[in-house]
């Protein structure tokens, strides 16, 4: 290094000495504690600002993207990573080969890669890229784009990035691309360079194999241009509603759809962390405003069968909207659009792509389970690849409570089919912690019942353990402290904790990191004097506390909480039923004897959580009728 470059070295560093000290200072002076408490959140952002330009004869489009990138870190940063999505419609790919070698694929993917044309696969690619106007290194690998900066973005700094990038649309096998078993024409989501998160945890370059996404929140300017006939469904506000028609402009002074030109639309989007679009020839597009204010736009196509349920399909979502703003925090943006598109259903920023050929409950079952993601994922926007469940479970939870809200109203929504598919797995011998980065799964089936159900699981068993009144307290809190930001495992717990005044690190490791399973039997009843001693045996290796319900021969009921010792707290009464708190039972303990002032004659039936709120793997060694064992006595 000559002399020159060694002192523009020393000056960068005393320049991020002095932005480190100005953090800390600041820091000092908000909270003195916050410090010592390791509590200082932060979080990057962008602004991107992007022109594109699709042509749908040869399905490639080309673009220009001005990034806006904001370090709010306490690190300096010497490299940066753009995700290249595309890259792995490609035979060859990660994608490809982990598809083609699993156990299980996914049967929408299989080795339909392996077998794309030329003109057929996917690609994405940078053509040129800038910092600042200076021109920086960068290489391609697979579906990541390495960046070496050409001037080390220093913490509290920005950095303005100019690219031009060009990409083909692959033929449709996951998610997004053109053609799909619909006929939707284009399904565009991950098609354009987006860069990649950097968190406390350093950058998360991740490939695409499989998985879902993690990204930066920012701000959104986007202008498509393609064939004048094409509808198109996106991210954000249409901001030349009037230039676009389509069914956007204003009833009062419509125009006609522009025919046989090029059409250019422009969208924003606010404090979003994802854009996506769909385009087809064929869509009706139909705007519906909620109460608050929220707009709703479905487009799909104009097909008999198709509007004869999408046509309903209004009238639930409003239903579904109110009631996920009462028990899961308020739906903060102005629209969202539902958009039929895709391979199924997949959630994306004020938007999802869903399959519309559908039967009327399921065509409302995917769309609940994705306009649920617009909380778990695009507002509260968790690291799908290391905590899948926080983001499928959450939404799965939510769902099964807004599809009973919506169909079957007097059921008891605290336990839903999501416990029968987790019990499956642990007893399949597949089961893995749920820990596991996403996209190492050994199996689909492993990923896919541990991210959904086990994951619906650890909130709803958490209503078992707290209480549902404080497991509904919690979730609200979590919404309005973690909205628009990334939350991991550890500070939904901490929620829980601070609104139970329980400690629950205990259970967070357990669901997380290991594969044990809950399995608590009642072994005996017996008289002893003037008491009734009533044996528990915990045999999986979970502890957990234990509600023993017991119906006495006069019909009365009664609750006997036994709580975990290094739970250190008792949940609320339940149910409205007698609820009494016995001494907590050590983990250590694998029996527990619980002694009762009643005499035998008395209690009529025994039973471990008749609520099946607890998962435990084995509900057979649950209950004790006295009748079976005055049977067994008098045999």
């Amino acid at each position: 290094m000559n002399k020159s470059g060694f002192t523009d070295l020393r000056k960068c560093i005393f320049v991020a000495y002095l932005n480190q000290m100005k953090k800390f200072l600041l820091a000092l002076l908000i909270s003195p504690t916050m410090l010592c408490a390791k509590d200082y959140y932060w979080q990057q952002r962008v602004e991107y600002k992007m022109e594109v330009e699709l042509d749908d004869r040869t399905h490639k489009y080309s673009g220009t993207q001005y990034l806006t990138y904001y370090n709010n870190s306490p690190d300096t940063l010497f490299k940066a990573y753009f995700h290249l999505y595309y890259n792995a419609f490609q035979p060859g790919s990660m994608m490809d080969v982990r598809s083609r070698t699993i156990e299980d694929p996914d049967p929408r993917v299989e080795d339909r890669i392996s077998n794309l044309l030329p003109s057929e696969i996917g690609y994405l690619r940078t053509t040129e890229l800038t910092q600042n106007g200076v021109a920086v290194d960068f290489r391609e690998s697979g579906t990541i784009l390495e960046v070496s900066l050409a001037k080390p973005i220093l913490p509290g700094k920005k950095a303005k990035f100019y690219m031009k990038f060009e990409g083909q649309v692959p033929k449709q096998i996951r998610r997004s691309g053109r053609d799909n078993k619909e006929g939707i024409e284009y399904s565009m989501s991950q098609w354009y360079p987006k860069i990649a998160e950097y968190d406390h945890m350093g950058w998360h370059p991740d490939p695409y194999v499989g998985r879902e996404f993690h990204g930066v929140w920012g701000d959104f300017d986007v202008k498509l241009t393609l064939d004048s006939a094409y509808t198109i469904g996106a991210t954000g506000l249409l901001k030349n509603p009037q230039e676009i028609g389509h069914g956007y402009e204003n009833p009062e002074k419509k125009m006609k759809r522009p025919e046989g030109k090029l059409l250019t639309w422009h969208f924003e989007a606010e404090n979003v962390h994802d854009f996506v679009w769909a385009a087809d020839k064929d869509y009706i597009h139909e705007v519906q405003s909620l109460r608050g204010g929220v707009v709703v736009h479905y487009l799909y196509q104009n097909d008999d069968d198709l509007r004869k349920n999408w046509s309903k399909l209004p009238d639930y979502v409003a239903k579904m909207f109110e009631y996920a703003n009462d028990n899961f925090g308020i739906y903060p943006y102005p629209q969202y659009s539902i958009i039929q598109g895709g391979d199924g259903g997949m959630e994306y920023a004020m938007a999802t792509l869903i399959t519309g050929k559908r039967k009327f409950g399921s065509l409302v079952g995917v769309t609940v389970h994705e306009l649920m993601h617009s909380w778990y994922q695009m507002l509260l926007g968790t690291n799908e690849g290391l905590y899948p469940w926080m983001d499928e479970g959450f939404t799965s939870y939510a769902s099964n409570k807004i599809m009973t809200y919506l169909f079957n109203p007097d059921e008891d929504d605290r336990r839903g089919r999501y416990y029968d598919s987790y019990i499956a797995l642990a007893a399949s011998g597949k089961e893995e912690p749920m820990s596991k980065m996403a996209d190492h799964f050994n199996t689909n089936y492993a990923y896919a019942a541990a991210a959904y159900s086990k994951g619906a699981v650890f909130i709803a068993q958490l209503g078992y353990i707290v209480g549902q009144e404080n497991l509904e307290r919690g979730i609200l809190r979590y919404f309005e402290e973690w909205s628009f930001k990334h939350p991991s495992p550890e500070d939904f717990i901490r929620i829980m904790e601070k609104e139970s005044g329980m400690e629950l690190k205990w259970y967070l490791n357990y669901m997380l990191n290991t594969t044990e399973i809950i399995d608590y039997s009642i072994d005996s009843i017996s008289e002893i004097g003037d008491e009734v001693e009533i044996v528990l045996t915990r045999i999986g290796n979970f502890p957990m506390p234990i509600d023993l319900y017991i119906e006495y021969t006069n019909g009365k009921k009664e609750i006997i909480s036994i709580p975990l010792r290094m739970m250190r707290g008792i949940k609320p009464s339940p149910d409205g039923v007698t609820f009494n708190a016995a001494k907590d039972w050590p983990w250590t303990h694998p029996t527990y004897t619980l002694s009762l002032n009643r005499r035998m004659k008395e209690i009529g039936r025994v039973e471990i959580d008749s609520s099946k709120r607890m998962a435990d793997v084995n509900a057979e060694n649950n209950v004790l009728n006295l009748s079976d064992v005055s049977d067994s006595n008098a045999q």
